[in-house]
């Protein structure tokens, strides 16, 4: 049922997505989204070269070779140039494409509204579609920038996941296990293995504690359109209702709807209360957490953060930072939490 009922969700918001790019604008929205696409990806290919770039910074440091450390501080500096340049360009270029997509949906649905007086018609059969107006007002704003971000987002946490486990797979290397009677088995990527258990694990537990979430919003979203629908209609009527003295009907009527916003709101942060909890022991139980994780002077835990985040939190990495790449501990400074830390968020 749950599996039909996706597969419906899918199909209709496939049908609302696909005309656009099949409209006379299809030419420069694809060109736009080429351009976003390549932008995420040449960030990603920058992630992974912070990544090279760390081990000989810091092997420069501990070898004391300082031509090499101010080469590669030039190096850091053209990479982080470009990092922020092709950032900030992707996410101007995103934001247009949002507003052009939202320009030509909202145009359509407004005469699709007006037309053969619709707007009337629904009006007598109010089950089926409530607050017309939010619906096309808000809720396409909403789907073009939750589409993009979900679609761009998917791509650079896929691309990202396989250029940091190509990573991971290099640097873990087997794990053998006795089994007595001299034999043995050796598991060849074992930091592999445990990344993607942890990570897929920890993805279908949150979606799991966190899925009562998308009907709670949805309702929060009816109920606060009520609420200031109920407002605006006394404004619209004000002559009447002064006139018949309605004020107290109208205050009953407003504190009834508020009273449903309030209601859904509570079950909306107890929710978020019981996710943020599975979170919060989530991160605490987070492999690049560990004290030991600094080996050689490398940190496969930090590779099991960067694969985790991408299917679990899908933030963006910092330029340079932790969790941008496997790191190399600082020369003389082992007590401290190297890269094997855990990043910030």
């Amino acid at each position: 049922m749950a599996a039909a009922t996706e597969r419906g969700f899918l199909r209709e918001a496939w049908s609302l997505a696909w005309p656009y790019w099949k409209s006379e604008e299809k030419w420069s929205a694809i060109g736009l989204l080429v351009a976003i696409v390549a932008g995420n990806l040449i960030t990603v290919g920058i992630n992974v070269r912070f990544n090279t770039w760390n081990k000989d910074f810091y092997n420069a440091l501990q070898e004391y070779d300082w031509a090499e450390f101010w080469r590669q501080f030039a190096i850091f500096g053209g990479l982080a140039a470009a990092y922020m340049v092709v950032v900030v360009y992707a996410a101007y270029l995103q934001r247009i494409l949002h507003i052009r997509w939202r320009r030509w949906l909202t145009e359509r649905f407004l005469r699709d509204w007006l037309d053969a007086q619709a707007y009337y018609r629904m009006q007598l059969k109010q089950a089926t579609t409530d607050n017309p107006d939010q619906r096309i007002q808000e809720d396409l704003n909403s789907f073009a920038t939750t589409t993009l971000a979900l679609s761009l987002g998917l791509l650079t946490a896929v691309v990202t996941l396989v250029s940091f486990l190509s990573i991971l797979w290099t640097l873990s290397g087997a794990l053998t296990i006795p089994l007595g009677g001299g034999v043995s088995i050796a598991i060849p990527g074992y930091m592999v293995l445990a990344a993607l258990i942890y990570a897929v694990l920890g993805t279908l537990l949150t979606r799991w504690i966190g899925n009562p979430l998308v009907r709670l919003t949805f309702d929060q979203q009816r109920y606060e359109a009520d609420f200031r629908f109920s407002m605006v209609r006394l404004r619209e009527n004000a002559e009447n209702v002064a006139f018949y003295g309605g004020e107290a009907r109208e205050l009953d009527t407003f504190l009834s709807r508020f009273a449903h916003v309030v209601g859904n709101w509570w079950g909306i942060i107890k929710r978020r209360k019981r996710l943020s909890w599975f979170t919060q022991v989530l991160q605490q139980v987070d492999p690049a957490r560990r004290p030991d994780a600094d080996r050689l002077g490398v940190s496969p835990g930090a590779g099991i953060a960067v694969i985790h985040r991408q299917l679990v939190h899908r933030d963006r990495p910092i330029p340079g930072g932790r969790s941008a790449s496997l790191q190399l501990p600082r020369p003389h400074r082992r007590g401290r939490r190297g890269a094997g830390g855990r990043p910030a968020d």
